[in-house]
């Protein structure tokens, strides 16, 4: 295997882009807490370049819950045009709920735009066919809107159904690091707690849906436990992870090896 990439002999400057050989753009929410390995916060378990920019003012709490989610549109377009202007070849975001600007961002910049997982609800529910449910597993389910799920292509009313992790108190390690009035002044969980209360929720999702077919994880943080669901339920899952490994496969394809 050659050591370096032979189509590569000359070199030009893109347009307006001073950084090369970047991956993914992520843009952040300005918050402090961790994220384990798998969690789009953690950039040490892609095997692609990830380039970080937060986005000044926009909390969790502004985007999941708050009601006047416009006014966190322009750090949102900064952030994205910095990723631009840097060279990242696609972006991407940390939450699903940024979904809510999906298409404004695709608007703003020029590269390819994955605001939210929930981008593969339509492709799951092709996937499955019309007489098998999407499930979407979301950190609060009441706070996912129709315009969250318009905005990423899927028809209101269509086979898909909603369950928040969240909901009732069930996932407290969740809380833990997200929910401002209730974590901690230093952010923490455990890694066994969570995975225990999150396959709890799963499970029974799946046992009151029996037409399930696929699980979309719309949450970042749930990344980090795709493996243990899908042993657990058995079901395709579209994850953070697929969305970023279709990404950047798109916009830098893989080379082939091989024989005949």
């Amino acid at each position: 295997m050659p050591l370096r990439d032979p189509a590569i002999r000359r070199i030009h400057a893109r347009r307006e882009h001073c950084c090369y050989g970047m991956g993914l753009g992520v843009i952040l929410l300005d918050d402090v807490y961790p994220g384990f390995p798998g969690d789009v916060r953690n950039a040490s378990a892609y095997p692609f370049p990830i380039q970080y920019e937060i986005a000044e003012g926009v909390d969790i709490r502004g985007l999941v819950r708050g009601d006047d989610k416009d006014r966190l549109l322009p750090p949102v377009l900064k952030a994205a045009r910095h990723l631009e202007r840097m060279g990242c070849r696609a972006i991407a975001a940390e939450c699903g709920y940024f979904a809510w600007f999906q298409r404004e961002l695709a608007s703003a910049v020029r590269v390819p735009v994955f605001a939210s997982s929930l981008l593969q609800v339509p492709l799951a529910q092709q996937v499955v066919g019309p007489d098998g449910l999407v499930g979407i597993l979301v950190a609060e389910g009441d706070r996912l809107l129709p315009r969250h799920l318009e905005a990423v292509g899927v028809a209101r009313g269509s086979n898909y159904v909603v369950q928040g992790a969240k909901d009732d108190g069930r996932c407290p390690q969740f809380d833990s690091l997200w929910t401002a009035d209730l974590r901690p002044t230093v952010p923490t969980a455990d890694y066994t707690m969570a995975e225990a209360d999150l396959l709890a929720v799963v499970r029974e999702f799946v046992q009151a849906n029996p037409s399930m077919r696929a699980l979309v994880l719309e949450c970042t943080g749930f990344q980090p436990f795709a493996r243990a669901i899908q042993r657990e339920i058995d079901l395709p899952v579209f994850s953070w992870s697929t969305l970023l490994d279709y990404a950047f496969s798109i916009v830098a394809h893989r080379d082939f090896y091989g024989h005949v």
